[in-house]
């Protein structure tokens, strides 16, 4: 018996199997049950099929009569008996298609041979078809007796029991791999967050000490200064913690769009960054001559994480530069700065307390690029990085409207 004589041939095996092929291949004793199949009905040609409204795959094979159907092959669904398997969960079995009233006349036997056959579902514990167990024969055989009904039956509940107890278990790796994560997370987090709050602490602590026993009035100013610079470095880290929060927990960050004004946005964010770091230069060339359908909160806040990350990375000697403008219908920022990207540090740049050096200590938890990151996503852009020579750029793109 061949397949050559089809008016229409299966698809051969492909040379990557899907992955249902895998998960059957995974299975004990899957060849022993189709001989076991064969060597009881006396048929030539045992499958377990992956069936769905759409497709027949076969995943495991014993082909005794040249079928010519091998793992990964495929028929055509309509012409398979196995989708009415499907459909109902109930088996069909016949043992002499051209003696049986039933299947004499019908389109499958007379398509391929077939004088004898028996499919009997494979039903997860979920309630999902997975498939079939089928035995083909272009020969009667005994395919509908009920000893052999049942021994088909019991064989398909062995290999959906197998099978779900695999989903199981790749379902319980994931949730214990993203709970191991989480945890790592967490302790990762908590441990930068109470290092980083313990320096602004202890400035704050060491400026009141001062005010309160030794300082006269011209020292008052200067340690208010320092005091009102260590608060708000402490307002930027828990900003960052709820922001992380927010992204990470929530489903991603928010952007609240309207129509905005960023050639009057964007320069106030270089002023701030301008007069906390006096001793840079940064140069600007803001020229967004349209209103940009986005969240300015939201871009300041990622322009504010781009200079705020130039200026604590880039080299000292060179100006940081800062430009936006219209192209099109694409809003384009870039943030400028000396240095260059390591292959390194440019895999981990935007991931989460990812910081340039292990054990650097600096102005931030390692999250103002992923909060960027999560912005230009929000508001359907990305945020790229490159380098050059002598310099790192990153670059927004996000649509007008």
């Amino acid at each position: 018996m061949s397949l050559n004589s089809l008016g229409e041939a299966p698809s051969p095996p492909r040379p990557s199997l899907p992955r249902e092929v895998a998960a059957v291949a995974r299975l004990d004793a899957v060849q022993s049950i189709l001989e076991v199949c064969l060597r009881v009905t006396g048929m030539g040609y045992g499958v377990i099929a992956h069936v769905t409204e759409e497709r027949w795959l076969a995943c495991a094979v014993l082909d005794e009569i040249d079928f010519g159907l091998g793992v990964g092959g495929e028929l055509p669904i309509k012409s398979t008996l196995c989708n009415e398997v499907r459909q109902r969960r109930e088996v069909i079995a016949f043992d002499h298609a051209s003696n049986d009233p039933t299947w004499h006349d019908h389109h499958t036997p007379k398509a391929y041979g077939l004088e004898s056959y028996i499919a009997v579902p494979i039903v997860l514990a979920d309630g999902e078809v997975f498939g079939t167990l089928c035995a083909i024969d272009p020969r009667p055989a005994p395919a509908s007796k009920p000893s052999t009904i049942k021994m088909f039956e019991l064989f398909a509940q062995m290999i959906a029991a197998q099978m779900s107890s695999q989903r199981a278990l790749a379902a319980t790796q994931v949730a214990l791999m993203d709970a191991q994560a989480t945890a790592e997370l967490r302790d990762q987090f908590i441990a930068v967050l109470g290092h980083d709050l313990r320096n602004p602490l202890a400035s704050i602590e060491a400026g009141a000490s001062l005010l309160e026993r030794r300082a006269t009035g011209q020292d008052v100013p200067r340690i208010l200064v320092e005091m009102k610079r260590s608060t708000a470095r402490m307002g930027r880290l828990i900003n960052d913690v709820l922001d992380f929060a927010r992204g990470r927990l929530g489903g991603g960050m928010v952007a609240v769009r309207r129509p905005a004004d960023l050639s009057a946005v964007l320069p106030q964010v270089v002023r701030e960054l301008q007069l906390a770091h006096p001793e840079r230069k940064i140069e600007d060339q803001i020229e967004v001559g349209d209103l940009v359908n986005c969240d300015p909160d939201r871009i300041a806040q990622l322009a504010s994480n781009l200079l705020a990350n130039a200026l604590a990375h880039g080299d000292p000697a060179v100006p940081v530069r800062i430009t936006a403008e219209i192209e099109g219908d694409t809003f384009l920022l870039s943030v400028r700065n000396g240095g260059a990207l390591t292959p390194e540090i440019k895999a981990r740049l935007f991931r989460p307390f990812s910081r340039a050096h292990s054990g650097e200590i600096r102005d931030g938890l390692g999250l103002g690029l992923y909060i960027a990151r999560e912005i230009a996503h929000a508001h359907d852009g990305a945020l790229t990085a490159h380098s050059g020579a002598g310099y790192i750029q990153f670059e927004l793109r996000m649509p007008l409207v």
